[in-house]
C-alpha cells in the first residue's frame, strides 16, 4: 500500500536582478575605477560608462539604469544641467552626484538634492592614496546598494520553470535573499522618559539634509528655549554650507561646533565634517568637545559619540531624534540615552530615503515614537512645551 505524503508549501525566496548602474564622469581614470568596483560586486552591473552629461541624456532610455553616478563638472553638459533632463526621461532613476570637495561643488550638490538627486558623494583629491580610495569605494558601493534597493527588479519566474540565477559571478556570496512572505514583527514602543527634556540631539545621514531643513523649520519654539545639536554624516565644506542653509531655513543661529564653545539655548550646533562632535561639562557649562579620533560606524562625524557623551551632561533630560540614513549609527547611543532615562524618536520607513539608522533604532525597541517626518516637528514642540503624551 502506498502512502501519499503531502509536502508543505515553502515560499520561494525573492530573487533580484543585479542593479544596473550608469557611470558618468569625464575622467577616464575615475570612470574606470568606479566601473571596476561595481563590476566586482555580485549584485551590480555597469550598463554604461560615459564621458559627458549629454552622452547620459542621449543613452539613458536605451540602457535603462537603476542608478546613475553623475559627475558635476563635465564638458558639453555638466551634471547639474543633465540631472533634470535625466529625471524627465526616467522618473524613478536614482542619481548620486559625485564631486570634489570645493565650496562651489558643495553648493551645487545641495542644489542637486533640491532638483531630485537622491544623494551625493565627495570624490577624493587623489585616488592614489590607498585610505582615500578605500573610503570612497566603501561609501560609493554602500550608497548605490542602499538607494538602489528602492528600485530593484525581482526576477520573474513561472511555476515549474527553472530560472537562471539572477547574478552569475564566481565571487563572494551576494547579500542574503529575503523570503517573499517574511512576517514583520510589530515594533516595540517605550514610554517617554519621566524627565522633561533640556536638549535636542539629532542624527542623520542619507536624505538627512532635506529632512533637517523640514524639521528645523517646524521647531522654532524648541530652538528658542533649548540647544539643538546635530550630527549629519557629511564631509568638510559640505557641513559649513549645511549650517548656513539650516540658519536660513530656521531663522535661528546655526553653525558648525567649535571646540570649547559654551552650549546655549537658541543655537543650532552642527558637527563639522571630518570630526566627531561630543559634549562635555566645564564647570557650570556644557561645552562642545571636538574629537579627531578614528571613524565610528565608518563615519566621521558619527552620531553615537554625540549621543553617548551627552548623557554625562544632561543625564535623563535628553530628547534624541534619529532621521533617515544608511547603517545603524545612533542606535547604540540611543540605547544608552534610554537606559539613562531619556527618550528617542525615529523617522518612519515610508518617509525615509533610507530606513537604516532609524530602522535600527526602531527595531532595537528603544523608541518612544516612530513617526513620519512631517509629524516629528509638531511632536517635539509639544514635548518640549511639557506635553508628555
Amino acid at each position: 500500500m502506498s502512502i501519499a505524503v503531502a509536502s508543505a508549501s515553502i515560499p520561494e525566496p525573492v530573487r533580484y536582478e543585479p542593479l544596473r548602474v550608469m557611470v558618468v564622469d569625464d575622467s577616464v581614470v575615475i570612470r574606470g575605477l568606479i566601473s571596476r568596483w561595481i563590476e566586482a560586486e555580485p549584485d551590480m552591473v555597469v550598463v554604461a560608462s560615459l564621458r559627458t552629461g549629454l552622452d547620459a541624456v542621449n543613452q539613458v532610455e536605451r540602457v535603462k539604469p537603476d542608478v546613475a553616478v553623475l559627475d558635476i563638472e563635465m564638458p558639453e553638459l555638466d551634471g547639474i544641467s543633465a540631472l533634470p533632463q535625466l529625471l524627465a526621461k526616467q522618473r524613478n532613476l536614482i542619481i548620486i552626484m559625485a564631486s570634489t570637495l570645493t565650496r562651489r561643488n558643495a553648493e551645487i550638490s545641495f542644489k542637486a538634492l533640491s532638483l531630485g538627486a537622491a544623494d551625493y558623494i565627495p570624490k577624493p583629491e587623489s585616488t592614489r592614496e590607498a585610505s582615500a580610495a578605500d573610503i570612497f569605494r566603501h561609501d560609493l558601493l554602500q550608497k548605490v546598494r542602499s538607494l538602489g534597493a528602492r528600485v530593484r527588479r525581482r526576477v520573474q519566474t513561472s511555476p515549474g520553470a527553472v530560472s537562471a540565477p539572477a547574478v552569475v559571478r564566481p565571487r563572494e556570496p551576494a547579500p542574503p535573499l529575503v523570503p517573499s512572505h517574511a512576517p514583520s514583527a510589530p515594533l516595540l514602543r517605550r514610554a517617554l522618559g519621566l524627565t522633561a527634556p533640556r536638549v535636542l540631539l539629532i542624527g542623520s545621514s542619507t536624505g538627512g539634509p532635506q529632512a533637517l531643513m523640514t524639521l528645523v523649520a517646524e521647531i522654532g519654539p524648541v530652538i528658542d528655549r533649548f540647544p539643538v545639536l546635530i550630527t549629519q554624516h557629511m564631509p568638510p565644506t559640505f557641513t559649513t554650507i549645511l549650517a548656513e542653509h539650516l540658519a536660513r531655513t530656521s531663522h535661528r543661529p546655526a553653525h558648525e561646533g567649535i571646540d570649547g564653545d559654551i552650549i546655549k539655548p537658541g543655537q543650532i550646533y552642527l558637527a563639522p565634517g571630518g570630526k566627531h562632535m561630543r559634549v562635555a561639562r566645564q564647570g557650570a557649562n556644557a561645552v562642545i568637545a571636538l574629537d579627531d579620533g578614528p571613524a565610528v560606524n565608518f563615519c566621521k562625524p558619527a552620531v553615537d559619540p554625540l549621543f553617548i557623551s551627552a548623557i554625562e551632561v544632561w543625564q535623563s533630560a535628553i530628547m534624541a531624534v534619529v532621521l533617515t540614513g544608511m547603517g545603524s549609527d545612533g542606535m547604540r547611543g540611543g540605547k544608552d540615552i534610554v537606559a539613562a532615562g531619556g527618550s528617542v524618536i525615529a523617522q518612519d520607513e515610508a518617509s525615509s530615503v533610507v530606513w537604516g539608522m532609524p530602522g535600527a533604532a526602531a527595531n532595537a525597541g528603544i523608541c518612544a515614537a516612530i513617526l513620519p517626518l512631517n509629524q516629528i516637528g509638531p511632536k517635539l514642540v509639544r514635548l518640549f512645551a511639557g506635553d508628555r503624551l
